[in-house]
């Protein structure tokens, strides 16, 4: 299939996206005005090449921190809120369960209540708008030590709002070990907030481990490095623990993987494992959802049947309800059987 027509077929497909951080899905144009509003002069190209010039995950981490710091008051939410509902319009994309990362907001003097409200505003204009639902996880944040985590979960559970569904432990893995964060998902878990986390993304896969037997996480976040531990692939794909794969990102940031070609997303599909596909972070990495089914396509030889069962997957994976589940994984054999099973025919 040529990529016109790929593009054309999949994104008329509902998807659901499972991992990707509001701040990163912010547009160059948008950070342009930001920038603008904030330094009172233009955003140079050259200043745009060197913001997103990195070569390992804490350069990013930098990067996505410095556009972040961009931000002066809680209505510049309402810019990022717009780009996402465009993206996922763009991509076909029918839910999605977002991170959001308030500690370098909550560091700067915005209120968080301030934020919660806007956020929910937002939420439910992209649901009016388009009927596409946005689910939030906020990241209690590794970067910044246990402490910090554990006052992001009181933030968290005293100020509740429509769309908030629980937490996310983000940041430098290699500087905040999944274990050490055991206690706050206890915590968020026994109030019954879902609980999820980045693990085997840029520390060896002990951390998959970790995250899944210290922190009971609900789902694992990259988990790329499981690929060195034939016995944790096995039993996740045993026990169906969703892993949320960001093949771009993983590339990016160059630790394990080097290219698509050698992603092991090809793997973890063949053990069995529920692998759902995702961006991360679609400004910094270059890549949108569909541009990340077109590289399965082309990069790791996924057939249209197999594609059909990683989208599945991704409702599957979701904190969706079961009967939502079932809705829109039967929206997506009505597409598939009106639409694509004529180009696997052939």
């Amino acid at each position: 299939m040529e990529k016109a027509e790929f593009y054309s077929l999949y994104g008329k497909v509902p998807k659901a996206e499972l991992h990707i951080h509001i701040e990163a899905v912010i547009s160059r144009e948008s950070i342009k005005k930001l920038y603008f509003k904030t330094k009172g002069k233009e955003f140079t190209s050259q200043e745009m090449d060197s913001l997103f010039s990195y070569s390992d995950l804490n350069g990013f981490i930098s990067a996505f921190l410095q556009v972040q710091d961009l931000f002066t008051e809680v209505s510049d939410f309402d810019l990022v809120f717009d780009d996402l509902k465009s993206y996922l319009l763009r991509n076909g994309i029918t839910h999605c369960e977002a991170f959001f990362a308030p500690s370098a907001f909550l560091k700067k003097g915005f209120s968080y209540k301030e934020m919660t409200e806007n956020f929910q505003k937002n939420l439910k204009k992209i649901k009016d708008e388009t009927g596409i639902t946005v689910w939030l996880l906020g990241d209690v944040s590794r970067t910044f030590g246990l402490e910090n985590a554990e006052k992001n979960l009181e933030l968290f559970a005293s100020n509740p709002f429509e769309g908030f569904i629980g937490i996310g432990l983000g940041g430098a893995e290699s500087k905040g070990p999944a274990k050490d964060f055991a206690p706050v998902f206890s915590k968020a878990l026994s109030m019954g907030l879902h609980a999820v986390a980045h693990a085997g993304e840029d520390v060896d896969s002990p951390s998959i481990w970790d995250a899944i037997q210290l922190c009971h996480s609900e789902r694992i976040g990259h988990g790329i490095t499981a690929i060195q531990d034939k016995k944790l692939m096995d039993y996740c794909a045993e026990n169906r623990i969703p892993f949320e794969v960001a093949p771009t990102s993983n590339v990016f940031t160059k630790k394990y993987v080097k290219s698509l070609e050698e992603h092991p997303f090809r793997k973890f599909f063949d053990c069995g494992m529920l692998v759902t596909l995702n961006t991360d972070d679609p400004l910094f990495f270059g890549a949108e959802l569909l541009d990340e089914y077109w590289n399965l396509y082309t990069k790791m030889n996924f057939t249209h049947s197999e594609l059909k069962q990683v989208i599945i997957n991704s409702f599957l994976a979701s904190f969706l309800p079961e009967e939502q589940k079932n809705h829109f994984i039967e929206l997506v054999e009505n597409i598939w059987n009106t639409e694509i099973h004529k180009i696997e025919a052939k």
